[in-house]
C-alpha cells in the first residue's frame, strides 16, 4: 500500500471553532485571541490494490479560483477527485469534514467533492452533527449527505468494509468517533483520527481537555501504541505534519 499525506498547513482555533491560517515565519501565537490552539491539518490518501482511499477530508478551504486545497494537494501526486473510490470518516468536526462536499456556485448547492466515491460515516455521528447543538460541525454542509446514495451510514459499532477495511467505534474524542484499520497482505495501516493525532501524544500518557472522554482517549492511545508496535502497524497522524506516519520498522 502507498500512503500519501495531504498537508493543509497550520492553523489556530479558539472558542469560535473557526480555523485561521498560521504562518510560522510571520505570525505570533500570542497575537491570536486568548486560548487559541495551534493545530496542523493533514488528510491522507491510501492506495491499495483495489481502492484509492481518502481518510478524512481536511478543512475544505478553496483558493481565489474556487479550487479546493485538498484537490490541489492530490493533483500534485497525479490523483484527482474522480479517482477516489472510498472516503473514510473518523468523525465530522469541521477540520476533518470540511472537504466532504463543495459548493457548486452555478447551482448554488453542495455536491460531493469526490463524485465517484462511496462515503463511510457513523450514523450516530452524523445525527449528532446535524442536530445543531455544537459549533464544531457545519450543519449546512453535512445535511446534504443524509440521503445521498453514495453515503453509507454505519449503524454498527464495529465491522469490516469490503473484507479489508476495519472500523470500530472508539468514542474518545467525540461520542461516536471511529478508527480505521486497513489490512492488505502483511501490511496494516491504522488511522485513529483525533484519538491518535500526533506521534508525541502516543508516547505520553495524558488526558486532553478537548476530548469528550479524555481518559478513554488516553487509554486507547496506550493500547494502540502497544499493539501497533508489536504488530508493526503504520500509524497515520492527522495533526502531525512533521511526522505524518510512523512504523517501528519503517514504511
Amino acid at each position: 500500500m502507498k500512503i500519501i499525506p495531504l498537508s493543509e498547513g497550520s492553523f489556530t482555533i479558539d472558542q469560535s471553532k473557526e480555523f485561521v491560517p498560521f504562518n510560522h515565519s510571520n505570525d505570533d501565537l500570542q497575537q491570536r485571541s486568548r486560548g487559541s490552539l495551534l493545530v496542523e491539518i493533514q488528510p491522507f490518501l491510501v492506495l491499495t490494490t483495489s481502492d484509492v482511499l481518502l481518510l478524512d477530508t481536511g478543512l475544505g478551504f478553496t483558493d481565489e479560483l474556487g479550487i479546493m486545497q485538498i484537490h490541489k494537494n492530490m493533483a500534485l501526486h497525479g490523483i484527482y477527485p474522480s479517482d477516489v473510490t472510498k472516503v473514510l470518516m473518523t468523525h465530522l468536526h469541521k477540520d476533518h469534514a470540511g472537504g466532504l462536499v463543495r459548493l457548486d456556485t452555478l447551482k448554488n448547492e453542495y455536491q460531493l467533492s469526490f463524485p465517484h466515491a462511496d462515503y463511510y460515516i457513523s450514523q450516530k455521528e452524523i445525527d449528532v452533527a446535524t442536530n445543531g447543538y455544537s459549533p464544531s460541525y457545519n450543519i449546512e454542509k453535512l445535511s446534504c449527505l443524509l440521503h445521498h446514495e453514495q453515503v453509507h451510514l454505519l449503524k454498527e459499532e464495529n465491522g469490516v468494509i469490503d473484507g479489508y477495511i476495519y472500523f470500530e467505534k472508539t468514542a474518545g474524542h467525540s461520542p461516536f468517533h471511529q478508527s480505521f484499520k486497513i489490512v492488505e497482505g502483511h501490511e496494516i495501516i491504522f488511522f485513529g483520527g483525533d484519538e491518535a493525532p500526533q506521534l508525541q501524544q502516543m508516547k505520553t500518557k495524558f488526558v486532553a481537555k478537548y476530548d469528550a472522554d479524555g481518559k478513554r482517549a488516553m487509554e486507547l492511545r496506550v493500547k494502540w501504541w502497544e499493539i501497533g508496535n508489536n504488530e508493526n502497524w503504520n500509524f497515520l497522524f492527522y495533526h502531525d505534519i512533521g511526522t505524518p506516519t510512523y512504523c517501528n520498522k519503517g514504511i
